[in-house]
Parts: structure tokens; sequence; C-alpha cells
């Protein structure tokens, strides 16, 4: 195992699927089946590196904007990989928890999907996996206000999506755009950037390592001097 003095919970914008495929003169659908590979490769190089919790941005709020066809494609996507994956993850010791708005749009069936891939994987705890889905930053704090009684932070966090969730200690994007894309909001507020120019299903072990170690040699202070 790699030892990099930490970070211990990685978020990751999983960025660039689509340009992979247009590249290849592919469907967009392709560059996303690219992009969950990925996935579940790097998550098994966190494991590796010693990483507790990894989140990836799977479908934003936004990302509903998209064609019609693709998003469809995507839905039997994410409904056929949490089928056929939940086994493998829970053989491998993978908690997984998904983190977003459970309403239409999103097809009851891949709900019921979701609660049943988290239901067989609660017990595990040797990485817990976070998917962000039909999830948006803003909508996260505003889901939370409507039942925040105003006693600080401490019970704010308890109205989110993921309370058990820990705040990235680093989040890394990749296909050489610099935003956050409403991304994890209120859990980033001391977070560390990483930006990496590769797509996506581009983004190897090698440039997992290389995140991790610029990380490392970070001083981290937390408003402090």
């Amino acid at each position: 195992m790699a030892d990099f003095g930490g970070p211990k919970y990685v978020a990751i914008i999983t960025d660039g699927n689509g340009r992979w495929a247009k590249q290849r003169r592919l469907p967009a659908v392709a560059g996303h089946e690219a992009g969950a590979d990925v996935v579940k490769e790097r998550l098994r190089d966190a494991v590796r590196f010693g990483i507790d919790e990894l989140t990836v941005y799977s479908f934003s709020t936004e990302n509903w904007n998209r064609s019609k066809a693709e998003v469809s494609a995507l839905m039997r996507m994410f409904g056929r990989r949490i089928e056929s994956e939940t086994p493998e993850l829970d053989a491998e010791g993978v908690r997984l928890r998904f983190i977003g708005r459970r309403s239409a749009p999103v097809p009851q069936k891949l709900i019921e999907k979701m609660v049943w891939a988290e239901s067989v994987t609660a017990g595990n705890d040797r990485i817990t996996l976070f998917v962000a889905f039909n999830y948006g930053g803003r909508a996260e704090i505003v889901d939370a206000a409507r039942t925040f009684t105003g006693e600080g932070e401490d019970e704010f966090r308890r109205h989110l999506y993921a309370p058990d969730m820990h705040d990235p200690d680093l989040i890394i994007r990749t296909s050489g755009e610099q935003r956050l894309s409403n991304y994890l909001m209120w859990q980033s507020a001391y977070s560390e950037f990483v930006f990496r120019d590769e797509l996506w299903p581009d983004f190897s072990r090698e440039a997992f390592a290389e995140s991790l170690e610029e990380f490392a040699a970070r001083k981290r202070r937390y408003g402090g001097r």
C-alpha cells in the first residue's frame, strides 16, 4: 500500500466522458461506460492508497438538460451497472452510498436499485464509495435548509444527504476545467483542489498517485498561519 501522508477522504469530479467519446467518434454513452469502468479501477486503487471514502460525481441536477436520448441511455446504464456490480463491490468490502435527490425525474425502479445496493453493502467497512447522482450542491443546501432549525453547523450537517460523509480533504477534477460545478459546496469549504488535464476515462493509477502526492506536499492551515 502506498503512503502519501493522507488524504483519507477524496472526491472526484469525473469530467470529460463526452469529449473522450467525441474524440473517438463514439456515442456519448460509450464515454460514460468507459468512465464507469475507470471509477471501479480507481476505487480499487483508493483502497491501496489508504483512502477511507471516495466520492464521485456521477450525474448532476443540471445533466437533465442533456439530450433525451443521452439521459435515457445513462439511466439504463446506471441501473444495469448497479445490478451487476453491487455483488462484486460487496465481495470487495465496499460500502456503497448514493447522495442526491431521490425523486422524479429519476425512474422509480432506479431508486429502488440504489436502495437495494445500499442495503446489500451496508455492513462493509473497507472503503465507502459515495456516488453523487441527481446531485447538486445548491439543491443539497436548499433541501437541508427546509428542515434546519437554526442550532448551528453541526445541526445543519445532520440534514445533508449523507451526514456521515466526511468533508473531502482533496477534490480532484479531470479534463482541464477548473471550477467546482455545484459539487459538495458545503463540504468543500477547506478542501484542497488538484486539476488534471486528462479526460476522466484516461485518468490512470499514475495520475491518481500524482494527485495524492501533490496534496501531500501542501500545508493546510484552515485559516491559521
